[in-house]
């Protein structure tokens, strides 16, 4: 029986898993030993991770890079948001009953970290860990309204290309749109980014920046986005609220409804974490 090399993808990962433990620093002979990898592949791996950042070299040893480390620091945050907001997306799509969304931000698109909805929302295309442009969507355009102005004009260099008649494509219209979410506090996306679908979204932020958003999105529900706007923003500060207490969050009005968490423990299994590992 054949037995195959590893890929250099994977021996980049023995690599770095030769890092794991209370030793931070390594020799090569070290992470020869701990890799089980030939020394002159070890050595040229080695190399390529201190050029990228995700290691650095003092003298003969080598340790974790503030690559790896901000990488680590990401995950563990992302992991911590999904956490904490998992319970109320839960509750917010039995209340629903449309698909439920949290995201944030990557350059100029949104990544779902988490994504609600069963076989009768295929309709809504995405899933964890996809991509799609900030711009049309509403997840993206609720963390922009709230952004710094260098991510705003990040997006528009990478253009407002047309992805239904809908979808904004002049400069001047989106910052008007990004205005308008900042004196509702909700975003929406009426189809901008595929026919038939609308969102509206609210952001996860307390009195400054907005961290992430969570949305509900359906197909044919652009007559419910108004009604169900005040859910999706009370949604969001009860997450906000779970991440960093009553002190940082916005307290909602009392004409908003607040979507009552569920318990954590029945709906933060262990395989809704290997759903969300998947695209890390």
């Amino acid at each position: 029986m054949t037995v195959q090399a590893p890929s250099l993808l994977e021996k980049a990962a023995l690599v770095l898993g030769a890092f794991k433990g209370a030793t931070p620093r390594l020799t090569l002979t070290e992470v020869v030993r701990r890799s089980g990898l030939p020394r002159s592949s070890v050595h040229r791996i080695l190399d390529q991770l201190v050029r990228l950042g995700w290691l650095e070299r003092d003298g003969r040893d080598y340790r974790l890079g503030m690559g790896m480390l901000e990488l680590g620091a990401s995950a563990a945050h992302h992991n911590r948001l999904r956490r904490a907001a998992l319970p109320h997306l839960h509750a917010l799509h039995e209340r629903t009953g449309h698909v439920v969304h949290l995201a944030v931000l990557d350059g100029p698109e949104v990544v779902y970290l988490e994504r609600l909805g069963g076989t009768a929302d295929a309709s809504v295309p995405s899933r964890i860990g996809g991509r799609q442009p900030a711009y049309c969507t509403g997840t993206g355009k609720a963390i922009l309204a709230f952004s710094e102005e260098a991510l705003v004009a990040e997006v528009l260099r990478a253009g407002l290309r047309p992805r239904t008649p809908y979808t904004l494509v002049r400069p001047r219209s989106f910052h008007a749109e990004l205005t308008r979410v900042r004196e509702r506090g909700v975003a929406y996306d009426r189809e901008e980014a595929f026919r038939g679908v609308s969102c509206v979204a609210a952001p996860l932020r307390g009195a400054g920046r907005a961290v992430a958003a969570i949305s509900v999105c359906g197909n044919g529900i652009h007559r419910e986005l108004e009604r169900l706007a005040p859910m999706v923003l009370g949604t969001a500060r009860s997450v906000w609220g779970a991440l960093y207490g009553p002190g940082r969050a916005v307290q909602p009005r009392a004409a908003e409804e607040v979507a009552p968490p569920l318990d954590p423990g029945q709906m933060d299994t262990l395989m809704s974490w290997l759903r969300f590992a998947e695209w890390m």
